[in-house]
């Protein structure tokens, strides 16, 4: 499992500095990805069912261990290349009114729900470190390989309506790299 601790606690010089700004920006990663990506922008959703959420996504949330929720991954994508890979956990208690959406974004990127919603506030980002052996690298990897000792997740707890569910997104090779 990935070590996640708030921004704050990384210096700035431990940040991979390709990647400080992607790790550090508090505005819409969608909107950015669209402004960064000279091509098409587009979301490919690589899983999405009930399931329940790794230990330390249920302590985040405040969930009961036994629970399931609604886990939706995607790679976002800029010219058909992987650049972010994003795990959502969705409580079922999130899932009420017109919240009910979230189930029907298919291949509609999430953050422009998010931040389109008047209501919506975001808890801190924390970061991390993900390595090779935590399954989190294997899921963001799986379009790469191996290869990297590292790569870099964020994380927050959003609340829609006071609602939770919580967004990782992982940073992929090619974000990184020059165009």
């Amino acid at each position: 499992m990935p070590f996640w601790a708030d921004h704050r606690r990384w210096t700035r010089t431990r940040l991979p500095p390709a990647l400080r700004a992607w790790l550090l920006d508090s505005g819409s990663l969608t909107e950015r990805l669209i402004r960064s990506c000279s091509g098409e922008f587009r979301v490919r959703v690589v899983g999405e069912g009930w399931q329940r959420p790794r230990l330390d996504e249920a302590r985040v949330l405040g969930m009961p261990l036994h629970l399931r929720a609604r886990i939706r991954q995607v790679q976002l994508l800029c010219d058909g290349v992987p650049w972010v890979f994003a795990r959502t956990v969705i409580p079922v208690s999130t899932l009420g009114g017109e919240r009910l959406r979230l189930l029907r974004l298919g291949d509609r990127p999430l953050g422009a729900y998010l931040f389109a919603d008047p209501r919506m506030s975001r808890g801190p980002v924390e970061l991390a470190r993900i390595r090779p052996r935590q399954a989190m690298y294997a899921e963001a990897m799986a379009d790469y390989g191996d290869g990297r000792d590292e790569i870099w997740g964020r994380r927050s707890v959003f609340r829609l309506a006071g609602r939770p569910l919580l967004v990782t997104e992982v940073f992929l090779p090619a974000i990184g790299a020059p165009s």
